[in-house]
């Protein structure tokens, strides 16, 4: 979805060394057909080797670094100096980035990467706008640089946390953080148990490690003349929903304002349609704060169906996700195709018998569309998920 939607490169992971345990993440095999896949479709494929490898986890990385080098990956973004020294000698095909848990901040660092044969650092998340206009200044113009410009926020510097290995056993630095920062958190004194006092930094409630999610798509103008060669959405936890309509969005936007036209605020308010927190700029233009009020996910939308094939009459057929039923009325937004709203005529089983509401999971039906959209074009209904 995320090729599909517009993306110049996607980040992924083998099974192992990247920082995200839980992501479904992709055997030898799997890898492969992603990177024929993408490159099918002009698009880069960028592996994360981003954990510290321990002593008998380096001893099994050069395989994995051959197989990486053979599939055809672009580059491999790493964090490790022995890490990325290994890449060097045995994946010579693919480019080494350097991954924003190396913490870049300033520009003596991302150069002497650059001197040892990085191709792109990817900076801290904590780095300012005029202090990437710094590094871009005092860099080798062939170093690319790379900033994380939508999507979760860890309350630890650069996500090196270890709280969540304290209190549940599940190492964030091994992809496996079980985000305790977002729990709600209560003073219990010695003496009186089981009687819970709130922490309260302020009227607003108990959230004292909270943080919101960053989104920059209202200040893509401002990263571009900061010399930025990419900008990176975090995704690889995400539904294929969120990696579609986010990326759609940015693509958009991004586009508009490098041609020197106003954004497209219909594209600008697909960021509005995912699951997220509130959102901030992160620290691009200063220390974000807080935020106290609770660490819930703002959930308003909800993927119905897929359109898997469509002619030009609109004739679509579909895969049905979650229910929804004739007279609803619903939006559909596909690759490079604006989103637009209808109502659900009555619909047609695999059969052609008509129906009103379609019910299995995963079933195939047909709908009469007002234009014809492109496969992979989403169907979603506006519901109020949002946990309260």
């Amino acid at each position: 979805m995320a090729v599909l939607y517009g993306a110049d490169a996607v980040y992924l992971a083998g099974t192992d060394f990247g920082m995200r345990a839980f992501a479904g993440n992709f055997t030898p095999e799997e890898l492969r057909e992603a990177v024929r896949f993408a490159h099918n479709h002009s698009v880069r494929v960028h592996c994360t080797i981003n954990t510290m490898p321990r002593c008998d986890e380096i001893a099994r990385l050069p395989e994995h670094l051959e197989l990486l080098n053979d599939a055809g990956v672009d580059a491999v973004i790493v964090a490790d100096l022995g890490a990325f020294t290994l890449a060097g000698k045995y994946a010579p095909k693919c480019e080494r980035h350097i991954s924003t848990q190396a913490s870049i901040c300033n520009h003596e660092t991302a150069r002497a990467w650059y001197d040892l044969g990085a191709r792109r650092v990817i900076l801290a998340r904590e780095v300012g706008l005029e202090e990437i206009r710094t590094i871009r200044a005092k860099t080798p113009k062939e170093l690319e640089i790379e900033a994380f410009v939508h999507g979760a926020m860890c309350v630890s510097y650069s996500g090196r946390c270890l709280l969540s290995n304290y209190m549940t056993g599940r190492d964030s630095s091994r992809g496996a953080c079980a985000q305790p920062c977002r729990y709600q958190y209560a003073l219990m004194e010695e003496k009186r148990p089981g009687e819970y006092f709130p922490i309260e930094e302020d009227e607003k409630g108990t959230y004292i490690l909270n943080s919101r999610d960053m989104c920059m798509i209202d200040h893509l103008g401002d990263l571009c003349d900061a010399g930025l060669s990419s900008l990176k959405i975090e995704g690889r936890a995400k539904s294929a929903y969120y990696a579609a309509i986010v990326t759609g969005a940015y693509r958009h936007c991004l586009d508009d304002v490098w041609a020197g036209r106003e954004a497209d605020p219909v594209w600008r308010d697909e960021v509005e349609h995912v699951s997220h927190r509130p959102y901030s700029t992160g620290f691009y233009y200063g220390a974000p704060g807080q935020y106290y009020e609770n660490s819930r996910y703002i959930r308003e939308w909800q993927v119905v169906a897929l359109v898997t094939d469509c002619d030009a009459d609109g004739n679509a057929t579909l895969s049905l996700r979650n229910k929804f039923r004739t007279g609803d009325t619903v939006e559909l937004v596909g690759p490079d195709s604006r989103p637009f709203s209808m109502t659900v005529p009555v619909m047609t089983d695999a059969a052609g018998e008509p129906m009103e509401e379609p019910r299995t999971p995963q079933m195939t039906f047909c709908m009469k569309l007002p234009h014809p959209v492109p496969p992979y074009t989403l169907v979603r209904h506006a519901v109020e998920l949002s946990a309260k």
